[in-house]
């Protein structure tokens, strides 16, 4: 089977395909990628003991950086489908590496969120043999599946230029995205014994954030290529737009994060207003999600009225470490509050908010992940032509 016939790429050595463009940046995608491999291996010789997550504390960062990649999955299909999808021709030239860049992301949200599982490969044969209708998780691992084949098939009909059976399955891929996305958050607006993380907020929480980290990730890939570089007209004029879609986001955003802490401690209500309150005197939540995720993007975005795109590359930059907590602190924050609220014998002191670190074997797998999507990156680029314009026929 010829696969040049299936999907178009660039033959070469495998010497040519390793050599790296960058020495620095393959060095870090190295070294983080043999960081996942460690971490994998002390995993699977002392199991869950490996890891800081406790009864009390069941979700840890492994769940934290799953959602961080799916996010940013989501985002760069969104960000994608406006050329190929939607056909908005300002935004065609940035489909291919935007579609290329969902694939890989959810790729490794895939290997991180194995060693979580326990079982992966039992996981995925009674995923099929005896569906769970009524889970919120089972629908999630399922959309999240046929999301990525979609995907596939997009980039595959892309690659070839064959823009009408791209834009049929990006929409169904955008669709199946959209809906997999809002279930995920959906797994925890379902948690009733949760207070704090119950409700219709996440579902459309996770779409907002993942539009916006889709634009922060497609502005760190366009300044990573030309830096020191002019950016060419096209790719100008894409990234232009989508800054200023951008501000809009992310104003929205601060107006959702605004009424969600008001509403959290309105009226006092025990756990909820609780978690709030502790919330809201943490650094992670006002330095990282406040600061590095909204407010520094947004006043840069305001200043520049919306064309510095190069100083847009570093605020996407600080924007995702914003997002990075905000995934953390989303995980983390709703298991805060104990579910043993009363005391049982008279001794036992009353309880007190949960805690939780992530130990060195979590953060070696969590952020291994992002070696991994380097990678796959790196040679993604050698391999496909990501910057050549797509035409409607």
């Amino acid at each position: 089977m010829d696969l040049q016939k299936i999907i178009p790429y660039r033959k070469m050595s495998l010497k040519e395909l390793l050599v790296p463009e960058n020495k620095l940046m393959a060095l870090i995608a190295i070294v983080l990628t043999a960081l996942f491999f460690i971490g994998v291996i002390i995993y699977l010789i002392h199991g869950h003991h490996a890891y800081g997550v406790t009864r009390e504390h069941p979700w840890g960062l492994l769940i934290a950086m799953y959602i961080f990649f799916v996010v940013s999955s989501t985002g760069l299909c969104i960000v994608g489908s406006f050329g190929d999808v939607f056909g908005f021709k300002d935004y065609m030239a940035v489909s291919k590496r935007a579609i290329f860049g969902s694939i890989i992301t959810i790729l490794s949200g895939f290997a991180v969120i194995a060693f979580e599982i326990g079982h992966p490969i039992t996981m995925m044969i009674y995923n099929v043999l005896s569906p769970g209708l009524t889970s919120a998780i089972w629908w999630m691992g399922t959309l999240y599946g046929i999301y990525l084949t979609f995907m596939v098939i997009e980039f595959i009909f892309l690659m070839r230029n064959d823009m009408k059976n791209a834009k049929i399955f990006g929409l169904f891929g955008l669709l199946v995205g959209l809906a997999a996305h809002s279930n995920l958050g959906g797994v925890f607006g379902f948690l009733n014994a949760r207070v704090v993380a119950n409700g219709v907020f996440y579902p459309t929480y996770f779409i907002l954030t993942a539009f916006i980290t889709g634009i922060y990730l497609i502005f760190l890939m366009y300044g990573y290529k030309y830096r020191g570089k002019p950016f060419p007209e096209d790719v100008t004029k894409a990234l232009i737009n989508f800054m200023k879609i951008q501000g809009l986001l992310l104003a929205i955003l601060m107006f959702f994060e605004t009424w969600k802490m008001l509403t959290g401690v309105y009226g006092g209500m025990p756990e909820r207003a609780d978690v709030i309150m502790h919330i809201l005197h943490t650094k992670s939540f006002w330095l990282g999600e406040v600061m590095c995720g909204m407010v520094i993007p947004f006043l840069l975005i305001l200043k520049s009225k919306g064309t510095a795109i190069k100083s847009m590359v570093w605020a996407s930059f600080i924007g995702m470490i914003g997002i990075f907590y905000m995934r953390y602190d989303l995980v983390h924050d709703a298991q805060l509050f104990p579910m043993q609220t009363l005391k049982i014998r008279e001794y036992q002191l009353p309880p007190s908010f949960v805690d939780y670190f992530p130990s060195s074997t979590e953060m070696m797998i969590g952020f291994g992940g992002i070696g991994i999507c380097l990678i796959l990156y790196f040679l993604g680029t050698k391999l496909f032509d990501l910057d050549s314009m797509p035409e409607h026929h």
